[in-house]
């Protein structure tokens, strides 16, 4: 077979090259290669990578422009997001005012005048946590199991192995997780909102509950809840070393953000001063904000044009965009938006953050530090009186009080001692403001549902229901309130479950006494975690009534009620 070749395309040997050029290749970098022949160069560069990982950081692979008109918009919708609940932050500055934690020192209206606070506030607030940290957390751990579907011995015994390994988790592993939930409450009670943050802490290898205050938990005016909010945003500080660890280990771009610029509220600096610190303009930390946000991404736009739920971190100095990441299961085919906080609410009331003990009785607490304030000064008046005397008159020691007992040298110009020298017509404390006082801190403590019920007016011989009866009136408030704490930590509880089902190694190697209990995935999708506490009673004291007129009333009518599984269910809730 014959084949017809051009002789131009044949190439020439170097001894038939003669004056022609030689091939040049240059390799100044392994992925690029250049390669040069005469006057023509041919450069070979490699390929531009792409987001093929589904929690790649997608603002390594964005333009410059489109992150610069993507931060612009995100500023400026949280900016209005801020500046929508000012009224609210506002109302809690002024809340923490008469907050009591510290003395204040006066000058007005003299040097050393009486500096305390009314402590119906603060006894609210820690009466509040006290009660519900005893009741959602208690010494066996936080957490009991429930079956879903039919009950059988393999999902019992599943159901008794998460529980154990995830009140383990919360007790042991967890070091912060008791110290973070008591701050949670107590800043519930005061704010009338808290949240907690759940995530997979990768530096740690386990899972994380973090407190968030109200404060930096940024949502938009409209919102009902944070589940079904368009707009999440948290406000966080970290300090530069902190910045560097996250853009070495590739989850922030590595961009310079310069020096830190100081962004503080009111509210984190009345909290500052409550504890005796003071923001100074020298604070080194960068402040983020982390949206989780519906956005149509430049790129990686929806076919049906529909904004997918993303989490896009700036830094709010120099407004960088240094992460953006999918917010949803790459398996989930409807991309529904995932959750990473746990929202808690004191008394829901007109917005999204509830209402707390700031905005409840904090007029209570202003106006009885006013009154307390006055009763000590008058007494100090009283005790303590000055007044006026002639120019001429000198008494030894004048600026000092005259202790009891001591007797002082007197010049007078002319008369009696009485003529020269004259009291000021101060009066004892006022009995009418002792007992409005009293009056205003009995409707405070009232209104926060923290007034004792009075025993003594109750008779002995009254029957248990009746008691009962007393007993719920008195405490269904707080009662609805722990209601509500329980359904928001069995929120908080699922979240953790799910992460700790999804990162649970497979050779787990906790073991309790007694047996071989280690919890596996499948164990966790068998069942599900709630919380130990009991929403339909509030105090030990309640139960024990309520077992009490439930004893009674399968005693006095055997054949309706059946003791023995009364008796069993009231051993069971212990």
């Amino acid at each position: 077979m014959a084949t017809n070749i051009d002789p131009a395309m044949v190439p020439l040997l170097p001894e038939e090259m003669g004056d022609e050029p030689m091939v040049e290749i240059e390799i100044e970098d392994p992925d690029s290669v250049k390669i040069g022949m005469g006057g023509l160069e041919i450069e070979l560069e490699p390929e531009a990578e792409t987001a093929e990982d589904f929690d790649a950081n997608l603002a390594e692979y964005m333009d410059d422009g489109d992150l610069q008109s993507l931060a612009s918009d995100l500023v400026g919708l949280v900016d209005a997001d801020i500046n929508s609940r000012k009224d609210w932050a506002d109302t809690f500055v002024k809340g923490l005012e008469v907050l009591g934690l510290r003395y204040e020192q006066r000058t007005e209206p003299w040097d050393g005048a009486c500096g305390v606070f009314s402590t119906l506030l603060a006894e609210s607030a820690i009466r509040f946590q006290s009660e519900t940290m005893m009741e959602t957390f208690p010494a066996g751990g936080p957490v009991k199991t429930e079956i879903v579907g039919a009950i059988d011995k393999l999902r019992e015994e599943a159901a008794e192995r998460v529980r154990v390994d995830m009140n383990f988790q919360l007790t042991e592993k967890m070091v912060e997780y008791r110290s973070e939930h008591e701050r949670m409450l107590f800043n519930l009670g005061l704010a009338g909102a808290a949240f907690k943050k759940v995530y997979y802490d990768p530096g740690l290898g386990r899972q994380v509950s973090m407190f968030v205050p109200a404060e930096d938990v940024i949502i938009p005016y409209g919102a009902s809840q944070i589940e079904t909010a368009e707009r999440v945003t948290h406000l966080m500080r970290k300090t530069k070393n902190d910045v560097r660890k996250l853009q070495v280990a590739g989850f922030y771009r590595d961009v310079e953000l310069g020096d830190p610029v100081n962004i503080s509220t009111d509210i984190e600096k009345k909290k500052a001063e409550e504890q005796g610190f003071s923001i100074t303009q020298d604070d080194d930390r960068y402040q983020f904000a982390e949206v989780h946000v519906d956005y149509d991404l430049p790129g990686y736009e929806d076919p049906d044009g529909i904004a997918l739920p993303y989490v896009i971190t700036y830094e709010r100095g120099t407004k960088e965009v240094v992460a953006i990441r999918r917010n949803w299961k790459e398996e989930d085919k409807l991309r529904l938006k995932r959750q990473h906080f746990a929202q808690y609410n004191y008394i829901p009331g007109f917005g999204v953050y509830g209402m707390g003990l700031v905005h409840i009785i904090g007029g209570y607490a202003r106006a009885g530090t006013s009154i307390i304030r006055q009763l000590v000064d008058a007494g100090t008046l009283s005790n303590l009186p000055g007044g006026l005397k002639t120019r001429g008159a000198r008494i030894k020691g004048d600026d000092t009080p005259i202790a009891p007992g001591e007797f002082r040298d007197v010049d007078v110009p002319s008369g009696a001692i009485k003529d020269n020298i004259m009291s000021l017509p101060y009066k004892e404390p006022s009995q009418v403001l002792a007992a409005l006082l009293e009056r205003i801190t009995d409707e405070g403590r009232r209104l926060a549902a923290i007034a004792d019920l009075k025993f003594s007016d109750m008779s002995a011989q009254a029957p248990v229901g009746t008691t009962l009866a007393l007993l719920e009136r008195q405490l269904k408030t707080m009662s609805a309130v722990q209601a509500r704490v329980h359904a928001s930590l069995k929120m908080e509880f699922k979240l953790l479950k799910q992460i700790i089902r999804d990162y649970m190694p497979p050779d787990y190697s906790y073991v309790p006494v007694g047996g071989n209990r280690a919890a596996k995935q499948e164990d966790y999708d068998l069942v599900e975690v709630i919380p130990v506490s009991d929403p339909n009673a509030s105090t030990m004291a309640q139960r024990i009534m309520q077992y009490q007129a439930a004893l009674q009333l399968a005693q006095g009518a055997p054949q309706i009620y059946d003791l023995p599984n009364q008796i069993g269910r009231a051993s069971c809730r212990e």
